[in-house]
This record gives C-alpha cells, structure tokens and sequence, in this order.
C-alpha cells in the first residue's frame, strides 16, 4: 500500500500553473519539527504583506536576505563565538545558523527590511502590471461578416 495520492484533479481546472505542483512537492518534503526561527506571515492591506523573523540576540551584519527566481532566502546565525570563559548553567536562546526560503508569489516585491527588537520585518508589495489586470471583454451582438456563410 503506498501512501501517494493523485494530484491531477486539481489540475483539471487550472490551466498555466506549473509552479502549482511544485508548492505542493516542497510543502511534502519540509520535515516536522524544523520551525527555526519562529516567523509569521500578516496581511496588512489587499497588496501588502509583511514577514516577521524572530531574529534574537542577531544583528543586521549577521543576517542575509536574497530573492533570486522568485524566491526570497533569509539566512543567518552568530558569526562570532561566546567567550570560552562562559559556562551556561541554561541556554533557551538559540544560537544556530538558519535558512527560510518563502516561494513569492508573481508580481511580488521585496520593498524593505528592517530589524528591530529582535525582529526582522520584510516588508512585501504586490505591484500587477497593467497587462497583468484583469480586462473586461465586451459581447458583440452583431456576428462579424467574416464568420458568416
């Protein structure tokens, strides 16, 4: 018994999506458990979005954004080692490098970033071009000449 399930219905109404499958084929790979660091992902008008990293005890030099083929990549970790000298009695902060990849959907932008409290906010725009905007087809009521016989 194999634990694969067909996909194709969902592709029966969608024409032009090949990026489609790949969502899902990247969201069944993602292992359990590997939610380091903590992040959210808010909606703060019909094309604004924002991602919100916690970045503890990180600083800017420390952290690394990159978009490339449509997909943003956040990376970091400390570059610098704690003192030897330093016993740790109990250690909640993590320390480990990290990497987020988030697919961007088209006509997303990357407008800013900024790291403050110990959170990174990236702050993302959706900018459809015109050609890109939904068109309103008019219906003819007169056949043209061409098409009749």
């Amino acid at each position: 018994m194999t634990n694969a399930f067909s996909m194709a219905p969902l592709f029966r109404s969608s024409v032009g999506f090949d990026r489609f499958n790949d969502l899902f084929e990247t969201a069944m790979r993602n292992e359990p458990g590997s939610s380091y660091p903590p992040y959210n992902v808010e909606k703060h008008a019909d094309d604004q979005y924002r991602i919100v990293v916690a970045a503890a005890g990180l600083r800017e030099e420390d952290l690394e954004l990159q978009v490339e083929n449509g997909v943003l990549t956040i990376s970091g970790g400390k570059r610098e080692a704690s003192p030897e000298s330093v016993t740790y009695l109990h250690q909640g902060i993590a320390q480990r490098a990290f990497k987020l990849s988030f697919r961007l959907a088209d006509h997303i932008e990357v407008k800013s970033a900024g790291l403050r409290n110990g959170l990174l906010n990236i702050d993302l725009l959706r900018v459809v071009p015109e050609e890109a905007k939904a068109k309103r087809i008019p219906i003819n009521g007169v056949q043209q000449a061409a098409l009749q016989n």
